[in-house]
Parts: structure tokens; C-alpha cells; sequence
């Protein structure tokens, strides 16, 4: 906590003892030595730091992240030369877009997921479908709705643009006259076809170029880090035995947070430092097209396992021993069905609409959700029990999920605190800012917590 969160949290603890009265905040609510140890789990100061990807070798180096932000904010790498990566992620929006579905060159079928934090993730995208920061990033690249382009032509780009700070990193580019304006294996019939005509030790060139602008773009979003938040600086003077922490959280929204790792049962999926436990769930969120649930992981595993730019692939700087979570990966389980990845919850109040398609416009909806219970439209949602089959019996220890209005209200105002204070990212809304001139960036990196205005 900040100085003068703690001078702020103290008068007001002081003045209120002085008039008779006990603090609104919650700060004087017992924690029991239970409850302390999970509180514990949940602070930012417990995540540890961000895991080294062996397939990735130049991930820590800082030319790789300048190059991965020029390139993470360069429009040139689309079709119509307007959608680049900060248009699904953009920093002035925790790196989201707010949109239900993603809209680049097209509408996309799910929502945007923030990279904030993503450094610490096994898996990529709602699905799983990625296993590595730099592979997500060369998806969207040659997805007809997202960038819409073509490895070829961002080799090109890269070479008119970019060259001098990719050579300094990877080597010479290789000789890229006399390619196809836009080829690709991954594209529409004619790149498809333009692509075979390429030899194949220029094809080879060219994927090797296309792979090696998701490493640097990774490395880049490998450096945004989120910053502390009110819940952090009251769980870490709840854990001090600090009074004066207090006034960091309204009595409503401590309220909440025993909710949210008691009653209401989040922390089963939204726990450890980024409040997601990073695996995949079914929850019976209802499909955007009923006519067409969407599979969620359960279709993603063999598109992970076949992936040209995995850990195992020729274009990873990985060892076969190093792609462990690769190599045994559970792909036949049928709680895949219709299972989505668990998203952290820093921030969440900030981004909405929510869920893999925006199905719910506001956290409330959310929280409504999952005491609702609903049956799932493909595969089992594991929070419905009054139900038959095997299925339902693997989830059945999962209890209900009830709570009343008051404790809805109280569960929503928590989740408000999971937000990165204003002062650390306010007015900052270009993803070009540098560290040097506080950008927004630079910010969730370093972030500090004050004690907001009315609290």
C-alpha cells in the first residue's frame, strides 16, 4: 500500500473510532486462519515470475520486445492495412476490444481475450488451441476475419520495414524476390495455390520469417504485467495484521470476497494470483447459435497436436523434453465438450461484455449464471445436477450454487476491486507509449495502488 493510502485509511479509521462509530469498510471482519492462507494465494505478490518458453529463445531480449511492439501495432500486417493487433487489444481497453466478437477484417465468432498477464499461460485463445505465446500471435495473422493476410506478405513487410531490427535479432533475412504478392498453405484457394509454386526451401525461408515475428511479438506481450489492485493491498494488510488497510475495501465488497472464496465457489476456477486456474470448463455458458454450439477444447486438441509452429515443430527452439504439457496433453476426455478456458478476472469489471461471445453484457448476468445452473447445448456444464448419466455423476461434486440478492450485489461490487487503479493507466491511450514517457504498457508493469476518490 502506498503512503498515503495508509495516512488516508488511518484518519478515517481514527475518525470514525472518535465519533463512536465503526469504519464502513471491512477491514475490521475476521479472517479466520483458513480463509487468511487462501487470501493468500489470490495476491499479486504470490504470482511468480513469468515462466521462461524454451521455444522461444529470444523472448527476453529487448530489442525482441521493441520489435514485438512495432509489429504488435503495425497495421501493414493485414489485408486492408488498417487492422493490427492493438485493434482487438487495445491498451486504452486492458488490451481488449470490448466487442462481443472481434471484428479485424471481419467479424470473428468469439470474443478477444486480454494479454495481459497471457506470459503465464500454457494454453492460448478460449479453446487451447495455441501451446505458445508467438504461435498465438501468428493465428490471427492468416485468419480470413482477423488480419487477413498471408506469410508471405508479412515476410515482405518485414523485410521493407522492419529489417534492420529483425537482423539484429535473427540473422539475415533471406532473399524474398519473386514471390507471390500473398501465399500461404493456410489461406484461400489462390494463396493456397500460389504457395505450391514456391520451392520448397523458400517456403521453408518464408515460415521460418513468419514464425520468427511471433517470437518477437510474444516477447512483447510477454512484458505486460498486471499492476496491484485495492484487493491486493487489503489482502496484504489483512495478512499483516494492518487495521489501517481497512478503508481499502468498502464493508459490501469484503463482504464479496468471502463470498467469492466460500459461498459462491469462484476460487475452485478463478484462483492462484491471476484468478484463473488455466484449464477448461463446461458451465452451460449458451451458444451465440444454437443451431451451432461451439465445441470449445474439445476441438482444439487436435489443432494444437498438429500445429506446424507448436513446441514440437521444426520452427520451435524448444528440445522434445522441454514439451511436456505438448506431449501429454488430455484430449480424450469428454468434459472437453463444449469447455472453455477459465479467464482471469484482473480487471474484469473494466471489459466487459463477457464470456468466450459475449453472452452477457454485465458481471451481474454472470454471477446470475452460475447459480442459474443452466444445461449446457453441447457436452455437460459442470454446474447442473438434477440430471441423469455418467457424465453428470463426474461433476457431482460441484455443489449448487445459492445466493441471495444481497450477496449477488455484494459478489458484483467485489469484483469491482479486482481493477487496476485509475492513476497507473489513466490518459494513456497508445500501445506506441514507452516505458520512458509512461505509457499505458509501461504502466501495468508498474503500476502502484492509491486509495481511489470516495472510497
Amino acid at each position: 500500500m502506498s503512503t498515503t493510502a495508509a495516512a488516508l485509511c488511518s484518519a478515517l479509521t481514527a475518525t470514525l473510532a472518535d465519533a463512536g462509530e465503526q469504519p464502513p469498510a471491512a477491514g475490521l471482519v475476521r479472517w479466520s486462519s483458513e480463509e487468511k492462507a487462501v487470501l493468500a494465494s489470490l495476491s499479486l505478490k504470490r504470482l511468480p515470475p513469468v515462466p521462461v518458453d524454451p521455444s522461444n529463445s529470444v523472448e527476453r531480449e529487448p530489442g525482441a520486445v521493441e520489435l514485438g511492439r512495432r509489429l504488435f501495432e503495425d497495421a501493414r500486417l493485414s489485408r486492408n492495412g488498417v487492422v493490427s493487433c492493438a485493434t482487438c487489444h487495445d491498451p486504452a481497453k486492458q488490451f481488449q476490444d470490448g466487442l462481443p466478437l472481434s471484428r479485424g477484417v471481419g467479424t470473428g465468432t468469439r470474443r478477444a481475450m486480454p494479454i495481459v498477464g497471457a506470459g503465464h499461460a500454457t494454453w492460448l485463445f478460449w479453446d487451447g488451441r495455441k501451446d505458445s505465446l508467438w504461435a498465438q500471435a501468428l493465428g490471427p495473422l492468416e485468419d480470413a476475419v482477423e488480419h487477413g493476410t498471408t506469410r508471405a506478405r508479412v515476410a515482405r513487410e518485414v523485410a521493407q520495414n522492419h529489417r534492420r531490427d529483425y537482423e539484429a535479432l535473427f540473422g539475415a533475412l533471406p532473399r524474398l524476390e519473386g514471390l507471390p504478392a500473398d501465399a500461404s498453405p493456410n489461406g484461400s484457394a489462390a494463396e493456397q495455390s500460389a504457395w505450391a509454386t514456391i520451392d520448397p526451401r523458400r517456403r521453408e525461408d518464408v515460415s521460418r520469417v513468419f514464425a520468427n515475428v511471433g517470437k518477437a511479438i510474444a516477447a512483447y506481450e510477454k512484458s505486460l504485467e498486471h499492476a496491484p489492485t485495492r484487493m491486493d493491498g487489503y489482502i496484504e494488510a489483512v495478512l499483516r495484521g494492518d487495521r489501517s488497510g481497512a478503508g481499502l475495501l468498502r464493508a459490501d465488497e469484503a463482504r464479496g470476497l468471502r463470498l467469492f472464496i466460500g459461498k459462491g465457489q469462484c476460487v475452485s476456477c478463478h484462483n492462484g494470483p491471476l484468478l484463473s486456474d488455466q484449464q477448461f470448463h463446461n458451465t452451460g455458458v449458451p451458444p451465440r447459435d444454437a443451431t451451432r454450439p461451439d465445441r470449445g477444447r474439445a476441438a482444439a486438441t487436435a489443432a494444437v497436436r498438429g500445429d506446424e509452429f507448436n513446441c514440437l515443430g521444426r520452427f520451435s527452439d524448444a528440445r522434445p523434453e522441454q514439451c511436456q504439457e505438448l506431449r501429454f496433453m488430455v484430449s480424450d476426455d469428454p468434459a472437453l465438450e463444449g469447455a472453455f478456458k477459465t479467464p482471469g478476472l484482473r480487471g474484469v469489471a473494466d471489459r466487459p461484455p463477457y464470456m468466450h461471445a459475449g453472452q452477457f453484457a454485465a458481471l451481474e448476468q454472470v454471477v446470475r449464471h452460475y447459480v442459474a445452473a443452466p444445461h449446457a447445448a453441447a457436452g455437460h456444464s459442470e454446474l447442473t445436477h438434477r440430471h441423469a448419466g455418467a457424465a453428470a455423476t463426474k461433476h457431482a461434486e460441484r455443489a449448487p450454487i445459492e445466493l441471495s440478492e444481497a450477496e449477488i450485489a455484494d459478489l458484483v461490487s467485489f469484483l469491482g476491486t479486482l481493477s487496476t487503479p485509475r492513476s497507473a493507466v489513466a490518459n494513456q491511450p497508445s500501445v506506441s507509449s514507452s516505458a520512458a514517457d509512461g505509457g499505458t504498457a509501461a504502466a501495468y508493469r508498474m503500476g502502484h495502488l492509491e486509495l481511489p476518490q470516495g472510497r
